[in-house]
């Protein structure tokens, strides 16, 4: 901790990091989930927060901006995170708009329910 964080404290790191990046990546993961965009995004979004948290970082105490040991850790933290929200509403999204197909099982889980397999199709064309 003391190589990544050389010149923070234990609450610097936490707050900035964890408070203010999560808080970030919680709701950055939760909104790339409803505008159903896949997995992915959320990889590419918690990289680029990851350069805003470490620039926080810099400019609030001064640390070092180009620290990739600490960089690859607050990224990781935060991918974690919005991994966390994405699947989370991904969940619920499933279980809220297809009801009739699936059903929850757990706040990061759903599936498929009972009786589900054969949909009915309702348009048909008419017959003329």
């Amino acid at each position: 901790m003391d190589d990544l964080y050389a010149s923070e404290s234990l609450l610097q790191i936490a707050l900035v990091t964890g408070a203010i990046g999560g808080g970030a990546a919680f709701l950055a993961g939760s909104a790339i989930a409803q505008t159903w965009r896949p997995f992915w995004n959320v990889l590419i979004y918690m990289a680029m927060l990851g350069a805003g948290v470490r620039f926080v970082h810099f400019a609030l105490f001064e640390t070092t901006l180009l620290s990739p040991a600490s960089y690859i850790i607050d990224t990781l933290y935060l991918v974690i995170v919005g991994a966390l929200a994405w699947r989370m509403t991904r969940a619920t999204q499933m279980a809220t708009q297809y009801h009739w197909l699936y059903e929850r099982t757990g706040p990061l889980t759903w599936r498929t329910r009972a009786g589900s397999e054969e949909i009915p199709v309702r348009n048909h064309p008419l017959p003329r």
